[in-house]
């Protein structure tokens, strides 16, 4: 071997052995019983629950919203099992990490003053959470773009807002979920492409102050969340969460948490919540109601207005949002929340959150559909619908980037539906459109400039002719398209109608230099 050539590094080699219940610990792979399946699992998680010890665990090569508390007896013991690989600790050259430094960096930051500040369901890359604790949780803000006198006010110490964390190497996708998109693989690939570690990144920091400070402050390449809730309750549905949200501490002890349907407040017990629907006067979201047609109804809710309402929102957007860090005000932010009509009242869908000023021009900060609406297009009229007031203020609307890979698949979806009726002519009676520009498409769409190329190249309809670029309609695309326009003759399509629109742009102060809503 030459001094150029690079030393060979052997893998880790794999420790295999029979385990029983006393010698399991975390980061064990095992064989667990998953849908009348053996599967292999790893063990992030020990609790001791009604005097038995409960198994978090891990499906390998499945989405990170299976994971589930298990029983002793639902892992496969008659098999060997994988030791978790023990690493010898990396040499640091010039730098020496004492327990006591690592102290003495925590207290500093728990004794910081939290400035007043806000934040929103982000799509971009939040600064590291400082501190969170299960139930009442303190929680970071950045500076506010919000004035008025309740922001000069010293708040409460609860949990809002959610912000996400796009991080590589996602779980891939669970089975039979379908997405209306062609390129799936490389909309999965574009969207977890380009993100990595920051350069400071201590591990061992991070865990310490994962430990000291709560379960929102991990890197989620080094540490996995535990879910802490095991089913909640709303109106008539029953849900499995996907993820961990800091609920209070004692909520993870209940078999199943309580949401109202209406004011989104939690209950750990079923003779308090009766109690309080019995109370609660609430039929529908608390704001104006913006939209209505004979499916559905929008409101528009000013988190400075209804901080507990959006407060609540966030939390349980937080079980099934899983790139999502906790900020503490909702006061700079609308949420715009979609509603079905019944007897009994108007029931939460979904939302989209939006910031009230934004520097960068979004139109959706955060949006998410219940899971037990989903499939079913809800998400398509949420993104429509954003865009419909994007126009409504004649500006261009993009959502916050980067985008996590299913809300990417679910943007490029809309987006290739969108661009490709419009090149069709659907809009016109059926007649294509011979010449537009790029830019008359996002003018007509009020889709970024940036948006249509990504979504012209991503579908292979931009190509070069005699020196300029030019717009071009494949014949795969055209079938396509006419096949999703007989489903929807047969199905029926749901769509936004701009005239049931009652919302108004906002008007800026000159005196008080804010947009008044």
């Amino acid at each position: 071997m030459t001094g150029t050539e690079p030393a060979s590094v052997e893998p880790p080699k794999i420790e295999k052995g029979f385990a029983t219940l006393a010698t399991l610990r975390i980061g064990v792979k095992a064989f667990v019983e998953k849908d009348g399946e053996k599967r292999k699992a790893e063990i992030l998680s020990i609790q001791t629950r009604k005097g038995k010890p409960n198994y978090y665990v891990h499906y390998e090569d499945f989405n990170k919203r299976l994971d589930e508390w298990v029983q002793p007896e639902r892992i496969d013991l008659s098999q060997e099992v994988e030791w978790p690989v023990v690493e010898p600790p990396a040499k640091k050259v010039g730098k020496v990490t004492t327990t006591t430094t690592t102290t003495q960096k925590i207290s500093k930051i728990a004794g910081q003053k939290r400035p007043h500040g806000s934040s929103s369901l982000r799509e971009a890359s939040p600064a590291p959470s400082l501190g969170a604790t299960s139930g009442n949780a303190i929680l970071p803000s950045r500076p506010s773009l919000a004035g008025g006198k309740e922001n000069g006010q010293t708040p409460e110490p609860s949990v809002s807002v959610l912000a996400p964390e796009i991080q590589a190497g996602d779980t891939p996708k669970p089975k039979n979920e379908e997405i209306d998109l062609a390129d799936v693989q490389e909309a999965a690939a574009a969207a977890k492409g380009g993100v990595g570690q920051s350069a400071d990144y201590d591990p061992e920091e991070e865990k310490e102050r994962l430990r000291v400070g709560g379960s929102m402050t991990q890197n989620q390449t080094e540490i996995s969340r535990v879910r802490n809730l095991n089913k909640i309750a709303m109106g008539e549905f029953e849900i499995e969460p996907w993820y961990f949200s800091p609920y209070p501490q004692h909520f993870a002890e209940a078999d199943i948490v309580y949401i109202c349907d209406f004011c989104l407040g939690y209950f750990d017990q079923t003779r308090t919540f009766e109690r309080h629907r019995k109370k609660c006067t609430l039929l529908h979201p608390p704001g104006n109601e913006i939209y209505r047609d004979d499916y559905v109804s929008f409101f528009e809710i000013d988190g400075r207005r209804q901080r507990s309402w959006c407060r609540n929102l966030c939390l349980l957007s937080k079980l099934f949002l899983d790139h999502k860090t906790l900020y503490y005000d909702v006061d700079p932010f609308l949420f715009y929340c979609m509603a079905i009509r019944t007897d009994t009242g108007c029931h939460l869908v979904g939302y989209f959150s939006k910031e009230k000023e934004s520097a960068e021009g979004y139109n959706v900060a955060c949006i998410m559909t219940l899971p037990q609406y989903q499939r079913k297009g809800f998400a398509r009229l949420l993104i429509a619908f954003s865009y419909e007031l994007s126009k409504r203020e004649s500006k261009l609307g993009s959502p916050e980037k980067p985008l996590s890979d299913l809300g990417l698949l679910a943007y490029r979806a809309y987006w290739q539906d969108t661009v490709v009726s419009l090149l069709m002519g659907d809009d016109l009676g059926g007649n294509p459109r011979r010449e537009i520009s790029i830019e008359d498409v996002s003018t007509l769409t009020a889709m970024t400039t940036q948006d249509v190329l990504h979504t012209l190249q991503n579908l292979n309809m931009l190509r070069y002719n005699k020196g300029s670029h030019v717009i071009v309609l494949p014949d795969a695309l055209i079938q396509v398209h006419e096949k999703q326009k007989e489903k929807e003759k047969i199905k029926g399509k749901r769509s936004i109608d701009p005239n049931k629109l009652a919302w108004k742009p906002p008007v800026f102060s000159a005196t008080s230099r804010t947009w008044n809503w």
